[in-house]
């Protein structure tokens, strides 16, 4: 088994355990990368383009040669072959595929979804991201937009995941993005995600810790923008929908700052309002709830100027 190991160092920044991100920029593909290499003649060359990275493949008859910044390793055509047949996406480490996964703490691995789209990460066979007539850059997008991200704006982006919604928000301006992820298996995952590099931007900070601890510790009205993305509402995700947290959500908004979190729309069929529940409780804690946001499946709020 890969060592899952996450290859960043920590810094202490006010009492705060941040995370210094660090790329494993090495090629990565999945089964169509991987198909469109197979059905390629021998002699042909295929090129790939991550963010600081390009990789040249070289296919041969039997077997398939990647170089990328002056390192060339090759690796057997039924190798690539397996890869064709995987719903895993696998990166090429030292001649070897190492399916991008973790079995720790539960199964987690990285899914990959559309040709050329970012993949999600899929927890225990539940997807992180929605992928039902959509892919992951477009439920972000979505995010983005009922968020109100703008140019200037400092964001608070709770559950990092992959960081997309934090990569998204600088590309559409933000000053700064503060983001929060507990699970350093998410975080290597991450790492060696191309479509997640960008989480290396000086203007993003990971904040390594359980986000019901680190909220208390930052300042009043410091942040422009929420997007809060929590996991499914389980037992064990319970605090990150519960009354105090929403509390300190607003105190740490500006006023006239928007809030977005997500809700889903789960127990739909058993006639169970998640997004009713999660609004209620964000008027108790002083929010003034706008409206549920179809195409992003989640809750506006803003904090009264």
């Amino acid at each position: 088994m890969y060592s899952a190991v996450i290859a960043g160092e920590y810094v202490q920044v006010k009492g705060l355990r941040v995370y210094d991100f660090q790329p494993i920029r090495k090629p990565v593909i999945d089964k169509w990368i991987a198909e469109e290499i197979i059905q390629r003649k021998p002699g042909s060359v295929m090129k790939l383009s991550y963010p600081g990275l390009e990789v040249s493949i070289v296919v041969e008859l039997d077997e398939v040669v990647f170089k990328s910044e002056g390192s060339e390793y090759s690796i057997s055509i039924n190798d690539v072959r397996k890869a064709a047949d995987s719903d895993k996406m696998y990166m090429l480490d030292e001649g070897i595929l190492i399916p991008l996964e973790v079995r720790r703490k539960g199964y987690y691995k990285l899914l990959p979804v559309a040709p050329g789209k970012p993949p999600t990460i899929e927890i225990n066979g539940i997807h992180m991201h929605r992928i039902t007539n959509t892919d992951p850059e477009k439920d972000t997008l979505a995010k983005i937009r009922a968020a109100r991200i703008r140019p200037g704006v400092r964001v608070l982006d709770v559950c990092t995941g992959l960081g997309y919604t934090a990569i998204y928000s600088v590309k559409k301006g933000a000053a700064s993005v503060v983001t929060i992820e507990v699970d350093d298996a998410v975080l290597y995952l991450a790492e060696r995600n191309p479509w997640s590099w960008l989480l290396s931007d000086e203007r993003i900070r990971i904040i390594h810790e359980d986000a019901t601890k680190v909220l208390p510790r930052l300042d009043d009205e410091s942040f422009d923008r929420i997007i809060h993305d929590p996991p499914r509402l389980t037992s064990s995700t319970g605090d990150l929908y519960g009354l105090t947290f929403y509390r300190e959500l607003y105190r740490v908004l500006k006023p006239g700052g928007v809030l977005f979190h997500y809700t889903g729309t789960p127990g739909k069929l058993r006639k169970i309002n998640l997004p009713g529940k999660v609004s209620s409780r964000l008027e108790k804690a002083g929010f003034i709830v706008r409206y549920f946001d179809r195409r992003a499946l989640g809750v506006v709020a803003v904090k009264p100027r």
